[in-house]
């Protein structure tokens, strides 16, 4: 079974940088084939203009994966755990219903990823490829079931240092315009397509099922700490967890953005992942096209390991049911297949994945808030004033953010 059904445990463990770790897993969320659609496509589209979007993005993301970890850190629970203690059986089973809802939605944003870089490089049926991109991730999650929290981290910290060199290849070989990024920072749109895009870059940004992971993943990571000396540290480890991965995750991100902006704006053939790879192996030759479509396939292969992973853990905080991994990574690779079987566009696929992690972002955001802010849960580690304000408007942003993107996706 996944460590998620481990009990926690008191626990004393040396603070030292062997505990750096679980928000890299988390991170992966942020850098998965959604993010790759919809940063390419601003960048191809409105150039530099948003860049301050992937800054914002970046930012806030930190703010709530921190607050995750840090609720796994004080409590010893993850947040399904603690919604699970404050809500009523018949709210359990409603809220664990929308968040396996968000978590298929996530894999198949993943999987589709996956199945496109298999089909160009290797030229596989986007059905072929998705089957694999799905055995791999079920290979990916055995090693964690069988070897424990650990190996499963080292693979896929791996995963994402293949994803960053795939990426950030292209900003060295074709570096950007300086004056024009910086430009970028300052905030604005340029009509209606500009914003739809933002908030699709931040819906791809802000996963929830990053968030119900990272209070898991600590959780299991470090045990239950008891206020003191230990837990102070193990708080500020984990602060430097989150400030590495999302430092690497954003540049990732940047990196997708500033190379659309730099070699493929004004181009007609990059609505799509396929048509941005062509277009990049005609501006930047084969080379940084190969490390691209490796990055996407380390991305989609990574990313939909730890959506399976989240899964489960949800269903175990909120249910306190468990099922087998591989029985759980067959349900939710279904909808996945079943649209690349029927030839749905996968663009298209991915974009409505977005809309539908768009619905779960409140209830994951909201409860988060609101127990970190708890006293009588959180002790001497209640937010700070500040933070709790820092808190509540960057989940009203991202909320609203969202929103906009589903009325401008299936109404505008």
């Amino acid at each position: 079974m996944v460590s998620s059904g481990v009990r926690p445990r008191l626990t004393r463990v040396r603070v030292s940088s062997t505990l750096l770790g679980p928000a890299f897993v988390a991170a992966i969320a942020y850098v998965d084939p959604g993010n790759v659609a919809s940063n390419i496509s601003a960048g191809a589209e409105f150039g530099y203009l948003l860049v301050w979007v992937i800054v914002a993005a970046n930012v806030m993301a930190g703010l709530v994966q921190y607050l995750s970890a840090k609720l796994g850190v004080v409590t010893g629970m993850s947040l399904p755990e603690a919604v699970r203690g404050r809500s009523s059986r018949s709210t359990r089973l409603g809220y664990w219903v929308q968040a396996e809802l968000v978590a298929m939605a996530t894999d198949l944003a993943e999987v589709v990823g996956g199945a496109i870089a298999l089909n160009l490089l290797f030229d596989l049926s986007l059905l072929v490829g998705g089957v694999i991109t799905g055995l791999v991730s079920m290979g990916l999650l055995l090693v964690q079931d069988r070897s424990g929290q650990r190996p499963f981290e080292r693979v896929i910290i791996g995963l994402l240092a293949v994803i960053a060199i795939g990426f950030l290849t292209s900003v060295v070989v074709e570096p950007p315009s300086p004056a024009a990024a910086a430009e970028g920072l300052i905030p604005r749109f340029e009509g209606t397509e500009s914003v739809m895009l933002a908030a699709a870059m931040l819906g791809a940004t802000v996963m929830p099922h990053a968030v119900y992971l990272h209070s898991g993943l600590v959780r299991d990571r470090h045990g239950v700490n008891g206020p003191g000396p230990l837990r102070r540290r193990l708080l500020r480890v984990t602060r430097v967890d989150v400030a590495l991965a999302m430092l690497l995750a954003g540049a990732v991100n940047m990196s997708m953005l500033l190379l659309a902006a730099t070699n493929l704006q004004g181009r007609d053939d990059v609505d799509t992942i396929e048509g941005a790879h062509e277009a990049i192996g005609d501006t930047l030759g084969p080379v940084v096209a190969l490390l691209f479509a490796l990055g996407l396939l380390a991305s989609g292969l990574a990313s939909t390991s730890v959506g399976a992973y989240a899964g489960a853990m949800i269903m175990d905080g909120l249910l306190q049911r468990r099922i087998p991994i591989v029985v759980r990574r067959l349900v939710t690779l279904i909808p996945a297949i079943a649209i690349l079987a029927v030839g749905i566009d996968p663009t298209q696929a991915l974009i409505v994945s977005q809309v539908i992690l768009s619905f779960g972002i409140p209830f994951a955001l909201v409860p988060l808030v609101r127990f970190t802010s708890d006293r009588a849960l959180m002790g001497e580690d209640t937010n700070h004033h500040v933070t709790s304000s820092l808190a509540w408007l960057t989940a009203a942003v991202i909320i609203v953010l969202n929103v906009a993107l589903i009325y401008l996706t299936v109404l505008g």
